[in-house]
């Protein structure tokens, strides 16, 4: 695929640059709680405007029902995106409309503008052809060069992620590039001992990665909601803990392949455990009970890996040469739960070792949690495309951008 480098060799001024970006940042109550992704495309979008482009910064936001809905608007993070990037940045009220066609019409060489959530428009994810392709037709009117940006959308085959590229000439932005360097780091030439880390409360959300893993990494360390599934698979009892029984048999396999294949698989010997979910908005005391993981209450639900699971997991992480981490180890917005997640990020702050961050609310409790973010040596902003493309995916996003 061509880069933005190439791009800004052949001239930028005075061209309308589309920037397919991904600032879905989460709200609370209107305000922005964590601005990783918005800093993520600063690279990409100060480098066009520098060279004199007219910039059109466009993204989706939540998961509004291909209608225009206040509570999604993309109007904290166009204001959040001028703050960063220190100048002034136009916004355009609506997608395709005379509001995005009249600040894209005033635009200035060097300046930035941001149109309203592309799926306030239902075309952006229609299943339709013809539909993505009529509302592409119109994003695709007001630029003269694509280029795409957002790595956090590339496994959705969305109107401004798939078909737009196709109507113009189109790049990769510098995010995409680095993102794509790193999955390759994790998927070809691997350096050993190889291990990863899953957590995050479902486990069918990751039996495809796992599936493909089992095949490539040395050691698999589970936890979160999903590592309960895990231990009922063995014969535990898990209490009232997060469970998907439908998945006990794919994760017996999953089990039985590992031994087989020599993967080591560390599940939890300890967890922290409560008669309720904990209250995330006052963090009022959960007061937890540790418990081993083979003897827990039958009226009692598992909240966050133990102390001792923390020093294991740090203990096989210590000597790995790659590492990749997706998903917390248990509730960690809740102090009382955190100290798992807290355990597996300092290992890997310690590690000496390529380190990669896989997104979501792993790279939200990175930085939650108080660490320095250079201290990883990737963290990622599209935690649903690492694992797609860590799965062997086509990435619809990806293969839009390849000549």
């Amino acid at each position: 695929m061509k880069t933005i480098d190439e791009l800004l060799a052949e001239g930028v001024a005075g061209r309308r640059v589309f920037v397919r970006a991904d600032l879905n940042v989460p709200l609370d109550s209107g305000t922005i709680t964590d601005d990783g992704r918005i800093r993520a495309v600063l690279p990409t979008v100060k480098a066009l405007a520098d060279a004199g482009a007219k910039v059109v910064v466009a993204s989706h936001l939540g998961r509004p029902k291909g209608a225009p809905d206040p509570a999604f608007s993309l109007a904290t993070a166009a204001s959040r995106l001028g703050e960063l990037l220190g100048r002034g940045v136009a916004f355009a009220t609506d997608t395709v409309g005379e509001s995005a066609k009249s600040v894209v019409a005033g635009l200035h060489d060097g300046d930035v503008a941001v149109i309203e959530n592309l799926r306030f428009n239902a075309g952006e994810t229609a299943k339709d052809d013809a539909e993505r392709g009529e509302f592409a037709d119109r994003l695709a009117a007001l630029a003269d060069v694509y280029v795409g940006d957002g790595f956090g959308a590339v496994h959705r085959k969305h109107a401004s992620v798939y078909d737009l590229p196709a109507r113009l000439p189109h790049y990769a932005g510098y995010l995409i590039a680095t993102e794509v360097g790193v999955l390759k780091k994790l998927t070809e030439d691997v350096q050993r001992p190889y291990v990863v880390a899953l957590g995050g409360a479902k486990v069918s959300d990751k039996l495809a990665v796992i599936d493909q893993l089992l095949a490539k990494a040395d050691r698999l360390l589970i936890g979160g909601g999903m590592a309960y599934t895990f231990l009922k698979a063995k014969g535990y009892e898990v209490g009232v803990s997060l469970l998907q029984e439908d998945q006990i048999p794919a994760v017996k396999e999953y089990i039985e392949r590992a031994e087989k294949s020599g993967v080591e698989l560390v599940l939890p010997v300890d967890v922290l455990t409560a008669a309720e979910f904990p209250d995330l908005k006052t963090k009022a005391p959960a007061n937890p009970t540790t418990v081993a993981a083979d003897a827990m209450p039958a009226d009692q639900m598992g909240l966050d890996i133990g102390p001792e699971s923390g020093n294991l997991y740090a203990s096989k992480l210590a000597d790995a040469a790659t590492v990749f981490w997706n998903g917390p180890m248990g509730v960690f917005e809740h102090p009382d739960y955190a100290e798992g997640t807290k355990s597996v990020a300092q290992a890997l702050v310690e590690s000496k070792g390529f380190t990669v961050v896989g997104g979501g609310d792993s790279a939200a409790a990175v930085r939650i949690l108080g660490f320095d973010e250079t201290a990883f040596g990737h963290i990622s902003t599209g935690g649903g495309a690492s694992l797609e493309y860590l799965e062997g995916k086509t990435l619809p996003g990806l293969a839009a951008l390849e000549d």
